[in-house]
């Protein structure tokens, strides 16, 4: 397939691949189209998580350059991050050169008022680790985005800045990458989903790293996430089952975040924050999610696994033959799926992971 390089002007005519796992039909749309697939019952679920400026360039011991990806900030004011080596955006990450590994109590330079220490090497990877900045509060927040980059990607046709990546609802700066399924979803395509009745909520997941190169870290991957269901959301979620209406995801985050939720809410989905090792894919039967609105995966990529939660093997594999034919693009800026399974045929649940800190 051919990954999108650039964010396009016209995000409405983006192509969308309607999937019907009840007819095992395909229909090609445009982004625009949404408002006329669902209904005016469905909730179509986003996360407003914006994209943090967690890409810093720096020098290690003995000035030794390397970068920094913010992975989550963790309660303690405290930061998880993934380590690599020298290198710019142009470079895929497999092909980065391996980091100079750090120890507990390394002290990292990102600029001159910009430092951290190491506190912690995770035991999932030595890549992993926790560090504390030596600001904190707006101060630091003030600099990480003055320093700091969003993660880029290696196929785009030039680095990109901050708000290429920052969806039009962005709130709280939890996600390490952009959710990108609500990339497309711009003011006026969510005032026509409003006006024919379908209620747009959100919940904020602090979506992460999709990958990393080093081979420990990415069979980890997702790594534990946190997320906030707001009190409306669960209360929207609620009306829609109650009317027969189907509970839309945009983007595999907040499918993560529902499921997750609702497994630590035992299998109803109430107003929580938590965070959520759960991992959806094959033989997952969902509690909350009826669909999912979702960029064009690759087969390979992790993100493809959690679509047999919502349709079948092949039908999938007619899917990705179906985009791949005509031309759909790949990737962060690329174009969109719709799965919706069959109304009225929700199936039972299956056991899962969440851990809730609240």
């Amino acid at each position: 397939m051919i990954p999108a390089r650039w964010p396009r002007e016209e995000p409405l005519r983006e192509r969308l691949l309607h999937v019907d796992p009840c007819s095992g039909s395909l229909r090609d749309a445009r982004i625009a189209d949404l408002p006329a697939i669902l209904r005016p019952s469905d909730v179509l679920v986003v996360n407003d998580a914006a994209t943090l400026p967690g890409s810093l360039q720096g020098l290690g011991p003995g000035g030794t350059p390397l970068e920094i990806r913010l992975v989550a900030a963790l309660p303690d004011d405290s930061f998880r991050a993934a380590l690599f080596g020298a290198g710019d955006w142009r470079i895929p990450t497999e092909r980065r050169a391996a980091p100079a590994l750090l120890r507990t109590g390394d002290e990292l330079h990102f600029a001159p008022d910009l430092r951290a220490t190491v506190e912690r090497i995770s035991e999932v990877s030595p890549r992993l680790l926790d560090l504390r900045f030596h600001d904190r509060g707006a101060a630091l927040w003030s600099r990480l985005y003055a320093i700091g980059r969003p993660v880029q990607y290696s196929y785009a046709r030039a680095p990109f800045e901050l708000w290429h990546v920052q969806l039009a609802y962005a709130s709280r700066p939890w996600a390490a990458e952009m959710p990108s399924a609500g990339r497309p979803l711009r003011w006026d395509l969510l005032l026509a989903l409003r006006q024919r009745g379908t209620k747009v909520v959100p919940l904020t997941h602090a979506a992460g790293l999709s990958s990393t190169g080093d081979a420990a870290l990415d069979a980890a991957l997702p790594l534990p996430e946190r997320f906030d269901i707001p009190q409306a959301t669960a209360q929207a979620v609620a009306a829609a089952r109650a009317e027969g209406g189907r509970i839309v995801a945009a983007g595999t985050s907040v499918a993560r975040a529902l499921e997750g939720a609702a497994l630590e809410c035992g299998g109803a989905l109430e107003a929580c924050s938590g965070e959520t090792d759960l991992v959806i894919g094959p033989g997952y039967r969902t509690k909350v999610v009826d669909g999912l609105l979702t960029g064009v995966h690759e087969k390979s990529q992790s993100h493809y696994a959690l679509l047999h939660a919502f349709a079948g093997g092949d039908l999938l594999e007619r899917a990705s033959a179906h985009a791949e034919a005509a031309g759909y693009l790949t990737h962060e800026f690329g174009d969109s799926w719709l799965i919706l399974q069959c109304s009225g045929l929700r199936p039972p649940p299956v056991a899962g992971k969440a851990r809730s800190s609240g």
